[in-house]
């Protein structure tokens, strides 16, 4: 089964799931990064070149329609459960987790990020923490589609694992 990993951009998708890839043995897949494989550009360059609508028809068409391994862990983009149907194809394709930490701690790890990312970029820590909290509630009601939900800040792949147990799924 695939497990796709879902929540806003900085809430720990990428880490949670290469930390859970190398603790069951199965391949990760973030999907920005088989975009930026694919289209041979990053995101930021896709996003000027293409805006936001070129960018998330490619996310979609990726997610979707690639070859990803039926037990691989994937990443998603932030947005990409917001757009056209990829939550109810993700939910129909595989087990959704919706990581959701506190909206500050998001804010936090965005100011602080090596990345460029073009939906945050030039803004001060307040605007951000303002930009995050309006984007959430935006997004919240697709995120929380997801079949497991997990909050909290320090969340690690045993306590995911430990979830999916508690509702009969066993990944290893």
């Amino acid at each position: 089964m695939k497990i796709f990993l879902i929540g806003f951009m900085g809430c720990g998708k990428s880490r949670m799931g290469k930390n859970l890839s190398s603790k069951i043995n199965r391949p990760f897949i973030d999907l920005d990064t088989l975009i930026e494989s694919t289209q041979h550009k990053t995101v930021p360059e896709i996003f000027t070149e293409l805006g936001e609508n070129g960018f998330r028809e490619i996310e979609r068409d990726l997610l979707q329609n690639s070859a990803i391994a039926d037990d691989a862990i994937i990443s998603t983009g932030g947005g990409a459960p917001c757009f056209f149907d990829n939550m109810d194809w993700m939910n129909a394709n595989g087990l959704t987790i919706f990581i959701d930490p506190p909206v500050k701690v998001l804010a936090d790890r965005l100011i602080n990020a090596k990345t460029e990312r073009p939906l945050i970029k030039g803004k001060s820590f307040d605007e951000l923490v303002l930009f995050v909290e309006d984007k959430l509630k935006e997004r919240r009601p697709f995120y929380e589609k997801a079949q497991i939900s997990l909050h909290g800040v320090s969340l690690t792949p045993e306590i995911l694992l430990e979830e999916l147990e508690k509702k009969g799924i066993k990944l290893v």
